[in-house]
This record gives structure tokens, C-alpha cells and sequence, in this order.
């Protein structure tokens, strides 16, 4: 891998890995909707230009055939807030994954490699569960796992390597939507009740910079059709790591488990196995829960 298209590349996990791709010397071609970028800051190597890839005959007008080794996609609108719900909007991101694929086929590239999600597993359990009634939160997951399905099979068919790294769940400095994490953050910072689940249910957490560590672990040295699990490699139930931020960061506050019902389906710890991402691509995290909760605190202190 020499040379990168990324797209979404000035969102949240996509400006992170933009940085660690031209930290070991690939050359980047950036791409997102915005005029002016608010992560991404100018730097040798970098090109960056604003396109919307839903009109996916743009990107040729922006990049030429042969330029380009490696397409990293993560442009997907709706991934936080009330648009998750939007099932016209999450079959669009579908629709459009799949012809950004087939776009960098034309251009060239060896290797496709997309941000899928370990929501796409939670879909699977949900569905195919008799009698199950699964809630509108799950349309995001559902349009990502279409993504994954339709993408796998046109990738065999026009002949490109397909990656698919899941993402369990990233946090840290920089984050500025309302996920679990930062959500908990705030209210510490605030001095608000910490209501939650039980938190029986199994979780895991990674921290964005080891995030965007195993993009490139997975760009460089992935088998192609082959999906990683993007994780610390220590799931455990949500409480574990509730407790282990509480502790670390707000020691006196009261954890108030059971006050919020759970409505979500419970993956085994199986599902959260990065194993083959260690094996195949040498990876392993190196941020400590604790410590990556602690850095993204005293950023949100200051916004």
C-alpha cells in the first residue's frame, strides 16, 4: 500500500485514521462533504477535497485511474442521532457504499475496505429471533449489514479485495455525538445522576487513535473477505467498564443500575473476538479503558 483514497475523512474515526495512514508514509487523498475541514489540517501528503460520493461519477473528476492502491470508506451519513432511524437514508448509505466500491475498481484500486459495525451482528440476533419486535434503532445496523452483504458479492464478481473491519464501539478525544461514553462523560463532568441498564449486557470499548491503528493493520495486511472485529480484546458486561470509569474518574458519584430498561439484544462474548485481527494483522490496542475515558474527559472539559 503506497497511496489511499479515504472518504468521510474529516468525521470522528475517518480524520484519525487519515493521520495514522500518512504516519506511516501513505500518501492520502481525503474526501468528505465539508468546504473547510475541522479535524484534518494541511500536511505533506495529504490532499484533501470536499465531494459528496453520492454522485460517485465525481470521484473521477478527483482522482485518475491507476493513482490509487487503496479505498477506505467511511463516509456514511445518519451514523448518530435520529437519521439512524431513517430507513430511506440508511439503504441510500447502502446503495452508495456499493457503488464507491465499484468506483474504485475503476480507478484502479487493489483493495476496498469499509467501516462495518458490530451492530451488523446485533441485527442478525434481533431478526432472526422468533417473535421478536426489534425497535427502530436498529435500522442503521440493518443498513450496514445490507452494505456488507451486497458489497461482498459484487466484490467477487468485478474482482476487487473486500475488507470489512466491524467497530465495536470508538470513543476519545475529538468525539462529539451523544454515544455512550461521552453521554456518561458529560453527565460526570456535570455532576448529573449516573442512571443506567443493569448493564448485564456485553460490551466492548476502543479508543479512536487504535482505531484508526487497526485500519491500517487491516488495509495493509488484511485477508481479503474477511471481517475484523475492531475491539480492546477484553469485552465484558457494561457494568465492568461503567465501574472502571466511575472509579477511575468519579470516584464519590453512585452508579444507579436498573434505573434504565434495556431494550437491546445481548451478543454473546464470542461476538466480540478480535482474535483473527491479532493473528492476520498483527494488531493489538494500546489504550487502557480507563486512561483513554480519562484523556477524552479533560478534552470535553475544555469545548
Amino acid at each position: 500500500m503506497k497511496r489511499a483514497i479515504i472518504t468521510g475523512a474529516d468525521g470522528f474515526v475517518g480524520s484519525n485514521t487519515v493521520k495514522c495512514f500518512l504516519d506511516h508514509g501513505i500518501e492520502v487523498l481525503a474526501i468528505d462533504i465539508v468546504d473547510n475541514p475541522r479535524r484534518l489540517q494541511p500536511q505533506d501528503g495529504l490532499k484533501y477535497k470536499c465531494l459528496d460520493i453520492s454522485d460517485v461519477s465525481l470521484l473521477s473528476q478527483v482522482a485518475g485511474v491507476g493513482e490509487y492502491d487503496t479505498f477506505v470508506h467511511f463516509a456514511w451519513a445518519g451514523s448518530a442521532g435520529p437519521q439512524r432511524t431513517d430507513y430511506n437514508l440508511q439503504m441510500q448509505n447502502a446503495l452508495t457504499t456499493v457503488e464507491c466500491m465499484k468506483a474504485a475498481k475503476q480507478l484502479g484500486c487493489e483493495r476496498f475496505v469499509c467501516a462495518g459495525s458490530i451492530m451488523e451482528r446485533e441485527v442478525e440476533a434481533a431478526i432472526h429471533t422468533q417473535g421478536s419486535r426489534p425497535g427502530m434503532g436498529y435500522i442503521y445496523g440493518m443498513g450496514k449489514h445490507i452494505a456488507h452483504c451486497m458489497c461482498k458479492a459484487v466484490a467477487a464478481n468485478i474482482g476487487i479485495d473486500l475488507l470489512w473491519p466491524m467497530i465495536t464501539n470508538a470513543y476519545g478525544v475529538g468525539e462529539l455525538s451523544p454515544r455512550f461514553v461521552n453521554t456518561t462523560l458529560r453527565k460526570i463532568i456535570n455532576g448529573e445522576p449516573l442512571q443506567f441498564t443493569a448493564g448485564t449486557q456485553n460490551y466492548d470499548f476502543v479508543y479512536v487513535t487504535d482505531v484508526a491503528r487497526a485500519f491500517y493493520a487491516v488495509a495493509q495486511d488484511g485477508v481479503p473477505f474477511k471481517e475484523y472485529i475492531i475491539g480492546s480484546g477484553n469485552a465484558r458486561p457494561l457494568r465492568e467498564f461503567i465501574l472502571e470509569m466511575q472509579q477511575a474518574l468519579a470516584p464519590d458519584a453512585v452508579p444507579l443500575f436498573g434505573d434504565v430498561p434495556f431494550t437491546g439484544t445481548n451478543l454473546p462474548l464470542s461476538a466480540f473476538d478480535t482474535s483473527e485481527l491479532e493473528q492476520d494483522c498483527s494488531f493489538k490496542p494500546q489504550v487502557p479503558f480507563a486512561e483513554g475515558t480519562r484523556m477524552t474527559m479533560e478534552w470535553l472539559k475544555t469545548i
